[in-house]
């Protein structure tokens, strides 16, 4: 049964100044980070690698947990791919992602949690589209403070996918949650991490 009380955010850390990533933090009251890169670290960004960020955070009273074994947006097994991509839908089905929400979920009756991964636009990043869909699927509110310090609800998040996909219209022969589950792929089709060696942004991020 889902504990419509608790309150998960994200946030992702793109080019920002630790500074101003702590100051988004602490503007919306967040006490832990939960970090759900695959590979936790920046080659540009240093003070976004894993330990460095955790030391740093403890400093300003900010708890960190690493989830990205459980969480992240680069499977290792092939089976998480299709025609090269990886497959959100798989890998939500497993049970170590299925361990990962529950960490999440109990932890944030405790602190207030942003889980944090490396895009600046949620809808570019697994956090919203794989993460935050189960999560609010299992009736979690779950908002994503973007880099403006705006804090956005995943509803809005939905009905821009709609509208990005084309979706958004009435079809009175396909059910709404088919329209929306077709509008998260068609994403996720685009920005998920792919083994092509084309899609070099992609290959490039810590997802």
């Amino acid at each position: 049964m889902a504990d419509t009380a608790v309150e998960i955010l994200t946030i992702g850390h793109s080019t920002l100044p630790y500074e101003r990533f702590l100051a988004l933090l602490q503007r919306a009251s967040v006490t832990a980070v939960a970090d759900v890169r695959t590979a936790p670290f920046s080659r540009h960004f240093p003070h976004f690698n894993r330990e460095t960020l955790r030391d740093e955070l403890r400093q300003d009273n900010v708890a960190y947990v690493f989830l990205g074994e459980e969480l992240g947006g680069r499977p290792k097994a092939q089976r998480f791919f299709c025609n090269g991509v990886a497959d959100y839908e798989k890998m939500a089905r497993t049970k170590d992602f299925e361990r990962g929400l529950e960490r999440v979920i109990e932890g944030a009756k405790k602190y207030r949690i942003a889980m944090m991964c490396s895009e600046h636009d949620p809808l570019d990043c697994h956090r919203c589209l794989l993460v935050g869909r189960a999560l609010h699927e299992r009736g979690i509110v779950v908002r994503h403070i973007l880099s403006s310090g705006e804090i956005i609800d995943h509803r809005q998040i939905e009905e821009k996918l709609m509208e990005m996909s084309g979706k958004s219209d009435v079809d009175l022969f396909e059910p709404p949650a088919r329209r929306l589950a077709a509008a998260y792929r068609d994403r996720a089709l685009k920005v998920a991490f792919s083994e092509k060696p084309d899609n070099a942004r992609k290959s490039a991020t810590a997802e």
